[in-house]
């Protein structure tokens, strides 16, 4: 079953601003929470994907995704390797995970819905996210054609390794927070239009970690956290392109105090080839071959993303004649398609000859045959460059 389109779900268009991407996800929220449609798996459904749409389309990086690729932008092989987005994926606590952000302080689905009972002690938030980290990683012709896997050095935060990530001297130096209690949360009762609200809303002492530190850990001086280095291996899907992202999830700067790490962007460029050039999925050749060649017919080797491959020029050939070799060119990265190969023919003249050679061509310059006789309808040089990239 195809999914719906995520602009579609939170009923906003393309170009809608991250601000109304978030009210439009606050409304379908409201009106598809579990809590106001109990036993109804139509509603819950719904609510579940728009809480997707909403994670990708709040994301920078991720909205590029999918505004270029669509849904397959987070289809399998696109992760990098590193987890990626997993699309459809998420779980309740994830969904309820997000209200922080989409509804603040002001959460209408604390203890009020319900929904603050579904979120265990164990699951509460800690520390502070990792932020994402860009790198660019060059490939030439033959690994984006066939896909590659690449193993790289990045220098990042990495969690610590003397306390574990906990930002502590040692587990004495962790003590439950006073204020909440070690829930993480504070409830306070609001008197509305509705009568007395109670809400439920992160502890500001804590910071909803549940927990505060006593003696901080030297070596990281209680970030949880130091500048290292990661070795990371990345699988390239083939007929990726120059300027293509892909997201490795979880694998950028790691948490403050044990919070989730930020995501790898790995940003793709092209190494250009000697002989070939792209476009699209095709790829381009010049070939040069001689006036005897043209006129005899011959048979050549030219260059290929795959090695070299041999192609017949029949007598007569003419300059910026085109050759296709079908098949040989990138494949696309969302489907099966593949391109071709696109030679074309240039006659070399030269511009150095011989007593004997001028007294050759002087010859054949009297001759009918080597007169040009364009044939009828013959091709325009812009109708051959549409056919040769068609």
């Amino acid at each position: 079953m195809s999914k719906r389109d995520y602009y579609e779900i939170l009923g906003v268009s393309k170009g809608a601003s991250q601000d109304e991407i978030k009210k439009a996800y606050r409304k379908v929220a409201m009106q598809y929470h579990p809590d106001r449609n109990p036993g109804d798996k139509t509603a819950e459904e719904k609510f579940k994907e728009a809480a997707e749409a909403y994670e990708v389309l709040s994301d920078s990086d991720k909205r590029a995704q999918y505004d270029r690729f669509g849904h397959q932008a987070f289809g399998p092989g696109r992760s990098g390797g590193g987890g990626g987005y997993s699309g459809g994926g998420m779980n309740m606590d994830d969904i309820f995970s997000q209200f922080g952000d989409i509804f603040g302080d002001d959460n209408p689905f604390g203890s009020f819905f319900g929904g603050s009972n579904r979120r265990s002690s164990g699951s509460r938030a800690r520390g502070q996210r990792g932020s994402n980290l860009r790198v660019k990683l060059k490939l030439n012709f033959e690994e984006i054609a066939k896909g590659a896997q690449k193993t790289i050095k990045v220098k990042k935060y990495v969690p610590c390794n003397t306390c574990g990530g906990s930002g502590a001297k040692d587990k004495n130096s962790v003590q439950t927070c006073g204020t909440c209690g070690g829930s993480g949360q504070v409830r306070r009762v609001q008197n509305t239009f509705l009568g007395q609200m109670q809400t439920v809303t992160t502890c500001p002492t804590c910071n909803g970690e549940g927990s505060t530190v006593t003696h901080k850990c030297t070596a990281c001086k209680g970030d949880g956290r130091v500048y290292g280095e990661e070795t990371v291996t990345i699988d390239i899907p083939a007929g990726v392109q120059e300027g293509m992202q892909l997201s490795l999830s979880g694998r950028g700067n790691a948490g403050e105090r044990g919070g989730s790490a930020g995501d790898l962007i790995v940003l793709i460029e092209e190494e250009p080839h000697p002989q070939l050039h792209r476009d699209g999925l095709n790829v381009a050749y010049d070939l040069h071959i001689s006036i005897p060649d043209a006129v005899f017919g011959t048979q050549v080797e030219v260059p290929t993303i795959d090695g070299r491959a041999k192609i017949k020029i029949p007598p007569g050939t003419q300059s910026g004649k085109i050759f296709r070799l079908k098949g040989k060119g990138f494949p696309n990265v969302n489907s099966y398609e593949k391109g071709d190969q696109l030679i074309q023919v240039n006659v070399w003249t030269p511009q150095h000859v011989s007593d004997e050679e001028k007294r050759m061509l002087e010859k054949l310059q009297a001759s009918e045959n080597f007169k040009p006789k364009p044939e009828k309808n013959d091709k325009s040089f812009f109708d051959k460059v549409r056919e040769m990239f068609s």
